[in-house]
């Protein structure tokens, strides 16, 4: 899979959050998404003593929910834990993993932020714009933003807002469990990533993409671990 070249890795924070501010006003969070047949979960997994990322990026059909594909990458990260910025840890890994890609998904899903990020630019847009496709960030917490709580019953749903402005939507996506903060990333809007979350829901908390990346990446973190023991 081709990828965009927007810049060079080697920042500081100061400077990453700079290029935060420059390229959020790159990202189209306005855009439809009209129909998808393949959809990619991406997710990230650090080492527990190294400066390592371990990424894992899976391809499934959007009918049937089937992997197609799964690509994965390791690479050391030298850029500091600054909240905020993890996309700047995170996303040069990822990247790695979505060139190996043969298929070219027509939307992407990261276990992440995308507009609900305080400079509006979180992983989701930052792969959204490395990748030019379709992008949302469907995150396990909330980095910022204030909400009422769901519904109960999975596929409720109520607005992030932050200062005034509608930046995710608060997601239940299985009856009863603790709900996922979903924003759009890049070329896609809100109401088609919320679309695009409950569609790929198979009665687990996680949607299949980053449920089935999340796997993916673990096993892969266990298989070097295992493989640097001998």
């Amino acid at each position: 899979m081709d990828l965009v070249r927007l810049h060079s890795w080697e920042l500081t924070p100061k400077e990453a959050v700079a290029l935060q501010h420059r390229l959020a006003g790159e990202v189209d969070t306005a855009a439809p998404l009209r129909r998808w047949r393949l959809v990619a979960g991406a997710d990230v997994s650090y080492h527990r003593y190294a400066p390592l990322c371990y990424a894992a990026v899976v391809v499934l059909r959007a009918e049937d929910l089937e992997v197609v594909e799964t690509q994965h990458a390791v690479g050391a990260s030298s850029f500091p834990y600054v909240p905020g910025l993890l996309s700047f840890r995170e996303a040069p890994v990822v990247l790695q993993a979505f060139a190996r890609l043969q298929a070219r998904p027509d939307v992407v899903m990261c276990d992440g932020q995308g507009l609900a990020h305080p400079r509006r630019f979180g992983l989701a847009c930052h792969l959204g714009l490395w990748l030019n496709v379709p992008c949302l960030g469907c995150a396990k917490s909330r980095l910022i933003g204030t909400y009422r709580e769901p519904g109960r019953a999975a596929g409720a749903t109520t607005p992030l807002r932050d200062r005034g402005e509608i930046i995710g939507s608060v997601v239940r996506t299985k009856t009863g469990v603790k709900p996922l903060f979903v924003s759009p990333g890049h070329r896609i809007d809100l109401a088609s990533a919320v679309e695009v979350v409950l569609r790929c829901c198979r009665g687990y908390r996680l949607p299949e993409p980053t449920r089935q990346a999340h796997r993916a990446v673990n096993e892969l973190r266990r298989k070097a671990k295992a493989y640097g023991d001998r």
